[in-house]
């Protein structure tokens, strides 16, 4: 027996915590699974060649803060932001079944575990479903040419921020579900914020009402953080963006923390 495998077994769980347990049991289960594991990476992928490329041709350059951008360059990380919210939104779905129908948790709460590590496991697992599309994404726009600025280093680790941002209120959303025609309701959300967060055109192209609701939507702050990492138009405002991701993920965390323990202690 060498030297690491009799450290590992004196302190098998010294280097993770225990919802770290969470994730492993994830990944083991998905093993067999793994073209459902990265299928939302690919709709924003299509979007990207057909708006990017096609459209692109047409459009030519728009105005971002009075300097001409290319399209390409314009919505290439607006759908990095969408693939991140993807990648969290679809692994809640997951979440849902292991909820309602196979009945995990009751059985991981069996252990040691508690309500805080299924939280917490559930978000490490969707942050690493976001990572995978993250830098997916990241690497076809930098195989086209769409990343030219030393800021776009931040591209990944911003698009984890969206993708946690987006985890933690699905999680929490997913405990409210009833049944799976309930995801309609995620769709509506999504789906307008996909359409509208400045993802095709420039917000200042909306109407009034729409550019006042735009602040409060987390895309929105998602596509203005890492658009302004890919573009390496980097201002104050990035704070303002990052500490919106924060203050989201960080409350729908608790919220479903205690939403959970409500429903599996009970």
């Amino acid at each position: 027996m060498s030297t690491l495998e009799t450290t590992l077994r004196i302190f098998p769980r010294l280097h993770a915590p225990r919802s770290w347990r969470l994730v492993e049991r994830n990944i083991a289960s998905s093993r067999g699974a793994w073209l459902v594991f990265v299928s939302g990476f690919f709709e924003p992928l299509f979007y990207l060649f057909a708006m990017g490329v096609g459209v692109g041709a047409l459009v030519g350059t728009v105005d971002v803060n009075g300097q001409a951008v290319g399209y390409r360059e314009f919505v290439g990380p607006a759908l990095l932001a969408a693939s991140a919210m993807n990648g969290a939104v679809y692994e809640s779905g997951n979440v849902f079944f292991k909820l309602k129908y196979a009945k995990t948790y009751d059985g991981v709460l069996a252990t040691p575990m508690t309500v805080r590590d299924v939280a917490l496991g559930e978000l490490t697992y969707t942050l690493i479903r976001g990572a995978v599309y993250s830098f997916g994404f990241v690497t076809v726009m930098l195989a086209m040419g769409l990343l030219d600025s030393p800021w776009a280093v931040l591209a990944i680790p911003g698009a984890l921020l969206v993708s946690a941002a987006f985890a933690a209120p699905s999680v929490y959303g997913i405990t409210w579900m009833r049944s799976w025609a309930d995801f309609a309701f995620i769709e509506l959300c999504t789906l307008p914020m996909f359409l509208f967060s400045a993802t095709f055109v420039p917000a200042d192209t909306y109407p009034d009402v729409v550019r006042w609701l735009l602040p409060l939507t987390p895309l929105y702050h998602g596509v203005e953080l890492l658009r302004a990492f890919t573009l390496g138009d980097v201002t104050w405002l990035v704070l303002v963006d990052i500490a919106y991701l924060v203050a989201l993920t960080i409350v729908f965390l608790y919220l479903a923390d205690r939403r959970l323990a409500k429903l599996l202690l009970k």
